[in-house]
């Protein structure tokens, strides 16, 4: 279970004042000039930052170990690059579940109108699609990174490639390792955005954890996230249907639901939208329970009534499969579905075959791994940050986007997030640094 903590602690604390909010260049009174701020990771949440600190007057390095910037960020928009959601902030808020009360200064400081903004700033406007999901009008990732590193080297942001961070040495400076041999670096502040532990061939492998448990920092284990569901099908089932979707479905599981949406068959088991919505509860349930079950409602426009008529007046000299695609619109991968939840011959009851169209079950025998998930929960345990993102036990040291243990649905959240708090830790440097220069 996720820590909690009042929700008015960090509403209060982390919502900058209007000045700093509305005035990109604004810079803290007492702060000391040129302070250098190492920015360590160069994926959304890292650049939100280095791009907030650089325009308040600090020195901005940005060390990242991959050959190149935000890896996973060009890999995320290469289907849409999903920055945000347009729905109600409250609502919006809700999708984090337990832990919302932890991100809601953050987001509310930087909601999803002014990601919209900052996008537009880069020259990259959006817009809104069907599902309320906000994309940029080029739909892609790489306009708008280009756009972004583009800016941040004009007003001076310097970026280190094939820096791999190797903690700390005995003095305090930061330790990385490059092409060049071992380097140390000395900041007055450092930021910690090394993403969380999924697609680790992108550089999100959850290494860093090594660095941080020997202080004594908490971490919670890494667990997939927004991840495919692994099924045993039958193989005559697996080699004809592998890759074909299953649209306008929903799925439930152990009160979890219905998720409308679509999904794919996969040789393994199962991946889309209406899947990643459901895996946390799937994933929680395997976890309890040692297994889980989804049922998957074929036909969510019609109900079972309905479906029980149509297929009762249907010919009766069809096929049973010809009387599903004609009575009830199923296709054929959806009736090869049917077979495998049935296990046996469908039933030829009316009424009895309605139920099956309707709540299908299908046992799940795993989560996908971290290296196929889409994201990641676990990491830096909220308790060991203070009311800034800075890490109790290291001051100066601070962490944001998913390093931190929390979690969300696709839909723009999980970028929503990265942002937000990437932007708040900026505000919580800027604030470390002035309190540090005054006297």
């Amino acid at each position: 279970m996720l820590p909690h903590r009042p929700p008015g602690l960090y509403t209060r604390v982390m919502t900058p004042s209007p000045e700093l909010f509305t005035d990109p260049i604004a810079r803290p009174a007492a702060a000391a000039p040129a302070a250098h701020v190492a920015v360590i990771g160069a994926g959304p949440a890292g650049l939100m930052a280095a791009d907030r600190l650089i325009a308040q007057g600090h020195r901005v390095s940005v060390f990242e170990k991959m050959p190149s910037p935000a890896r996973k960020f060009l890999m995320a928009g290469r289907g849409g690059l999903n920055i945000t959601h347009s729905e109600p902030l409250e609502h919006f808020l809700s999708r984090y579940g337990e832990i919302a009360p932890l991100l809601d200064g953050a987001i509310r400081a930087f909601p999803p109108d002014a990601v919209r903004g900052f996008a537009a700033e880069l020259g990259e406007t959006t817009f809104i699609g069907s599902s309320g999901r906000v994309f940029p009008d080029s739909f892609k990732a790489s306009p708008l990174l280009r756009a972004w590193l583009r800016r941040l080297g004009t007003l001076g942001v310097e970026l280190h490639t094939r820096h791999e961070w190797r903690g700390w040495a005995p003095t305090g400076a930061l330790m990385f390792e490059t092409p060049e041999g071992a380097k140390e670096i000395v900041a007055d502040a450092t930021l910690l955005a090394l993403g969380g532990a999924s697609w680790p061939r992108l550089g999100g492998d959850g290494g860093w954890t090594q660095h941080l448990a020997p202080r004594g920092i908490a971490l919670a284990p890494f667990v997939p996230a927004n991840m495919g569901l692994e099924v045993d099908w039958s193989v005559p089932f697996r080699d004809r249907f592998a890759g074909e979707p299953l649209k306008r479905i929903a799925l439930s599981c152990a009160g979890a639901g219905p998720v409308r949406g679509e999904a794919v068959v996969t040789a393994r088991g199962l991946e889309g939208g209406a899947v990643y919505a459901l895996s946390r509860a799937v994933r929680d349930r395997l976890a309890a329970e040692g297994e889980a079950q989804l049922r998957l409602d074929l036909r969510p426009d019609f109900d079972q009534a309905l479906i029980t008529r149509r297929l009762a007046t249907g010919p009766l000299k069809q096929s049973l499969s010809n009387r599903l695609r004609k009575a009830v619109g199923l296709s054929p991968v959806a009736v090869g579905l049917l077979r495998e939840a049935a296990g046996v011959a469908l039933p030829t009851d009316p009424a009895a075959l309605a139920r099956l169209i309707k709540a299908a079950p299908i046992q799940v025998r795993a989560v996908a791994g971290l290296e196929r998930a889409i994201s990641s929960a676990g990491g830096i345990a909220f308790d060991a940050l203070d009311d800034h993102f800075m890490l109790r036990v290291v001051p100066g040291t601070f962490a944001c986007g998913e390093m931190l243990d929390w979690e969300a649905p696709t839909g723009g959240y999980l970028l929503q997030a990265c942002f937000a708090t990437g932007r708040a830790a900026a505000e919580g440097i800027s604030a470390f640094l002035a309190a540090r220069a005054t006297p």
